[in-house]
């Protein structure tokens, strides 16, 4: 019998219930047999829905890495907890996933990468939109170089009205920002990796309190506590890279725009460009013959009667690459270089936005 890769779960709020554990759960090799949560009782019902028979509990997570025959570990928790408890995960001889996104400062995020470095363990970061169809033909084809030389995209995490009023999203002290740590973060990392560039070299950052006030919101998910809204509702940043490649990020959880989509990029190379028009759906423009051209690559698996691909759930994907690289002994899809550095870029706008000036990467 193939020997089972035993999983503890850090954290079982939101994302946890939402992606991590109905994902582990789909995935044959794994088995998930300890739970901790600073809520014990949300622990125990992630033990009865998804652990295995006698799976442990635990309101310390200290106590959880006691624990030498777990493998890997998810780090599930609020913003602020994620260095430490990934560092102490892999000094525990641990490999670990940790959600989105790294850590709240860059001296948080290379303390993660150092500690990975240091034990030998794997570790990787909650990037599922790099596993969406439309991501990965899109990586494929920067790689193929269809766009020659990428020089400038735009990052977008843009909702009209959908702040999340539950858990600690809107406190700053918890999640060291707003839309543009939680969303933005999604859009800038998948523009990175589709350009395979991690070197930047400053930038421009704005920030914007201007919506937390407001008493009727028409927010999607309930109307928010002025009082309780420390982090902004939106962002923007510049960011000029050493190779003077320019992308432009926009980040905002209500602003009062139409046009609004996340987790999207779009680029523009030396041969050719593509934008994200939403999730799943990619467009390519250039020229040939002489005549300009768009087309929108088929990514649904449909054209034949009577036949369905069946459903794709980019968590589920997320969940299965990483497990097989814990067993197999290779790279997981997101780096922790790469995240550290997608980290390092949104400190600098939220710096940059703060004294007003350009901030420089050294």
């Amino acid at each position: 019998m193939e020997k089972k890769v035993r999983v503890g779960i850090i954290g079982c709020g939101g994302i946890a219930n939402g992606k991590h554990m109905p994902s582990l759960k789909k995935v044959p090799q794994v088995e998930m047999v300890a739970f901790c949560d600073i809520i014990v009782e949300r622990a125990e019902e992630a033990a009865k829905k998804y652990g295995v028979e006698g799976a442990k509990v635990y309101s310390d997570y200290k106590e959880l890495l006691k624990d030498k025959t777990i493998d890997v570990v998810h780090v599930c928790t609020p913003n602020r907890s994620h260095s430490f408890i990934t560092v102490d995960a892999l000094h525990a001889d641990k490999h670990v996933m940790c959600e989105k996104p790294m850590a709240i400062n860059a001296e948080e995020a290379k303390k993660m990468v150092d500690a990975a470095k240091e034990t030998g363990k794997m570790l990787t970061i909650g990037y599922q939109n790099r596993q969406r169809k439309d991501a990965i033909y899109l990586k494929k084809e920067a790689e193929d170089g269809v766009f020659g030389d990428i020089y400038y995209a735009k990052a977008t995490a843009l909702r009209r009205r959908a702040v999340p009023t539950w858990g600690v999203f809107i406190n700053e002290y918890e999640q060291g920002g707003g839309p543009l740590i939680d969303i933005g973060t999604h859009a800038l990392d998948l523009t990175l990796w589709t350009m395979d560039n991690y070197k930047p070299k400053y930038c421009v950052g704005t920030t914007y309190h201007k919506l937390n006030d407001q008493k009727e919101s028409a927010n999607v998910f309930g109307q928010w506590k002025p009082e309780e809204f420390t982090v902004e509702d939106s962002a923007f940043g510049f960011i000029v890279m050493e190779n003077g490649a320019t992308i432009v990020l926009e980040s905002s959880w209500a602003i009062n725009m139409t046009e609004t989509k996340e987790a999207c990029t779009t680029i523009c190379g030396t041969k050719a460009g593509a934008k994200m028009i939403d999730q799943g759906i990619l467009e390519i423009n250039g020229v040939k013959h002489n005549n300009m051209y768009e087309t929108r690559p088929n990514l649904d698996g449909k054209g034949v009667a009577f036949y369905d691909a069946g459903s794709y759930n980019a968590g589920e994907q997320e969940a299965k690459q990483w497990i097989e690289a814990v067993i197999n002994g290779t790279q997981p899809t997101v780096l922790p270089e790469q995240a550290y550095c997608v980290t390092q870029i949104l400190e600098g706008i939220y710096e940059s936005a703060k004294t007003g000036k350009p901030y420089y990467f050294n």
